[in-house]
């Protein structure tokens, strides 16, 4: 069986690539993580947005 080491070796990407890749498992770690943080930063944004702004102004 091939180890950590020797498949991180194996695959030798620079720049963005290097964190976010499907092939080697801290990258597919960090693109999991990279879409639960923009989705908790919509949410929080949407939800931070509505309380300064009423949905339906009162006429």
């Amino acid at each position: 069986p091939v180890g950590p080491v020797e498949s991180d070796v194996q695959y030798q990407f620079s720049g963005i690539k290097k964190y976010f890749t499907s092939y080697i498992p801290t990258g597919r770690m960090n693109c999991v993580l990279a879409t639960y943080r923009s989705i908790a930063l919509i949410i929080l944004y949407f939800k931070l947005r509505s309380k300064k702004t009423p949905a339906v102004k009162a006429t």
